[in-house]
């Protein structure tokens, strides 16, 4: 699988247990395919020390981003003690309690943190907790959060007891309320909500999107693709005339499934049209050429009976600091047929995708993620590293309204830009006052990936 991934700076390494002589077997196998198939290749150490443990080894061969020596380095690729983990969580099946969320510090220059909730996976534990959107975490099990204790507070528990506070003219006042919550295995359906609106003559179809994955865990098909088409079978079926798709919280995924969901939504497009084109390292490039030819690196939309753009001349996307990688690859590939207008805040600005590693024989049990290409649109336009800067900005606010509701910050600007008035009155608070730290979608195997399956890549990984 190619991927690109982003990994949020709070990721705890992972403790070496190994010997020096094991140590050195598992690097003598990253560096073999490092070599191989790694964009920046020739930027490789000549003699990297091979006693260092996995995780320290593999990050002293990156050709690591800076923004003044190397502001052309990589910053996603990444390495994990259990290779068959990360390759489930790529395909959207964790421990988990089904909850995503933002951690915020509770004010400028304060210690005590906050989580917010961003979404709830339907029949998740957290769901079944009756956490929702919006909900504001101060405490877990017992602890007030801070910027010291939040990480193993919130990610190395498996049962959380959650205390919760809420907005109260413009303050956070604690509550006592809680919701007991335990973590369990859970694949989540990157589909989490469709709807259709009519405002003054417009027939507006509603999409959130939360990671583009083609199939649960496990499984060889596209029932996730299958359910993205089944939406749109009914958006042509209702009349849809204008899109909203919600990537706000989409870190990435499959290019299949980024393609699948562009060929649904472009105008004039089949599958004689480009897509995107990849660049791949000048070790492989020719070998590629040579195995595969030229359609290797050129992936073109797909000729969809479900596609809606003929009635279409635009879409609506909606953007965050999360909306990455894949769900770039979206706005840029689309560019070149149809008006994209950007609505939210700047995207993340990942470019670039990765390949999954292990080792088939089993004899190494890590798993890792290095950046292999980078994309360009079919104009040759690949210029997004810094992300998409909104066409309109909106901030999520701190009170947050139900995902779909006429009267959320993103939704409601979209609406308004495609009618010209607002089908309802925003909520009152438009701003969220707090310093933003990190948040779980940033730890997410999907986080700012772009994968491209290889099952008939003949490379020796």
């Amino acid at each position: 699988m190619v991927s690109a991934c982003n990994r949020g700076s709070e990721v705890v390494a992972p403790q070496d247990t190994t010997s020096p002589s094991e140590n050195q077997t598992v690097n003598e196998w990253i560096l073999e395919n490092m070599k191989e198939v790694y964009y920046w290749n020739d930027k490789i150490p000549s003699n990297p020390d091979l006693t260092l443990s996995p995780d320290a080894f593999f990050e002293s061969i990156l050709y690591s981003y800076d923004a003044s020596v190397r502001p052309d380095g990589d910053r996603f690729s990444w390495i994990e003690e259990d290779g068959a983990a990360l390759s489930a969580s790529l395909s959207g099946e964790t421990t988990t309690t089904g909850m995503e969320f933002t951690l915020y510090l509770r004010a400028q220059n304060s210690e005590e943190v906050i989580a917010q909730v961003l979404y709830v996976l339907p029949g998740s534990p957290a769901d079944k907790a009756g956490l929702k959107r919006g909900d504001i975490i101060y405490q877990v099990n017992g602890q007030r959060l801070n910027r010291s204790n939040y990480s193993s507070l919130l990610f190395d528990p498996t049962r959380f007891t959650f205390k919760l506070a809420q907005v109260s003219n413009q303050a956070l006042v604690d509550t006592d309320e809680t919701r007991t919550v335990t973590a369990t295995v859970f694949q989540e359906d990157p589909v989490l909500l469709d709807s259709v609106y009519t405002v003054n003559g417009r027939t507006v179809g509603y999409l959130v999107y939360n990671q583009f994955n083609p199939a649960p865990n496990g499984s060889n098909g596209d029932e996730y693709d299958q359910k993205v088409d089944a939406v749109f079978n009914e958006f042509k079926a209702k009349g849809v005339n204008e899109l909203v798709l919600d990537l706000r919280y989409n870190p990435g995924g499959y290019t299949s499934s980024s393609a699948n969901l562009a060929s649904l939504i472009g105008k004039g497009i089949d599958n004689s049209k480009v897509y995107f084109r990849e660049e791949w390292n000048q070790t492989l490039t020719p070998l590629l050429q040579q195995e595969y030819g030229d359609a290797f690196f050129v992936q073109r939309f797909v000729t969809k009976s479900q596609n809606i753009g003929s009635s279409l001349n635009r879409v609506f996307v909606l953007t965050t600091g999360h909306t990455a990688s894949a769900s770039e690859l979206v706005i840029n590939g689309l560019r070149p047929y149809m008006t994209v207008t950007t609505i939210g805040e700047t995207t993340y600005g990942k470019n670039v995708g990765s390949i999954t590693i292990t080792d088939d024989t089993g004899r190494i049990k890590w798993g890792m993620q290095p950046i292999v290409f980078k994309s360009f649109n079919s104009l040759g336009q690949s210029d997004y590293s810094a992300g998409f800067k909104p066409d309109i900005e909106v901030e999520e606010p701190i009170n947050l309204l139900p995902l779909g509701d006429v009267r959320e910050a993103l939704l409601n600007e979209a609406l308004f830009r495609i009618t010209g008035s607002r089908p309802a009155r925003r909520a009152v608070a438009e701003t969220n006052p707090l310093p933003a730290l990190t948040s779980s979608i940033e730890r997410k195997a999907a986080g700012g990936r772009m994968v491209k399956a290889l099952k008939t890549l003949k490379l020796n990984f």
